[in-house]
């Protein structure tokens, strides 16, 4: 594949992922089908904190982006793809669902 026929491919993998978490969240009711309010504040805090931590690094010379034929070439900001964006939905949803998960599974032993 050329480059520019990959440059989707990663954004399009973290929006799949963010649906198969959204899939597992609706079967199970762990987050936003349990507690919508109480999911979104715990996830936009969960992502704001990155994206502040990611704003930091980049200031302070330590992330940068790098060349990649998968990126989109979007950015929120210079040196801040778009993807990290969904990335972190991605990070903090899954840890989200994973503790909701262990904590009502160990509430049933």
């Amino acid at each position: 594949m050329e480059g520019s026929s990959l440059t989707l491919w990663y954004l399009a993998s973290l929006l799949i992922s963010i649906a198969g978490l959204a899939a597992l969240d609706f079967r199970s009711k762990l987050a936003f089908f349990a507690a919508p309010l109480r999911a979104s504040i715990t996830m936009g805090i969960g992502v704001a904190f990155f994206i502040l931590w990611d704003v930091a690094g980049i200031a302070l010379g330590i992330f940068f982006r790098g060349a990649s034929p998968f990126l989109s070439g979007w950015q929120l900001a210079p040196e801040l793809p778009i993807e990290e964006l969904f990335f972190l939905i991605v990070l903090c949803y899954t840890t989200l669902l994973v503790f909701l998960a262990a904590r009502n599974r160990l509430a049933l032993k």
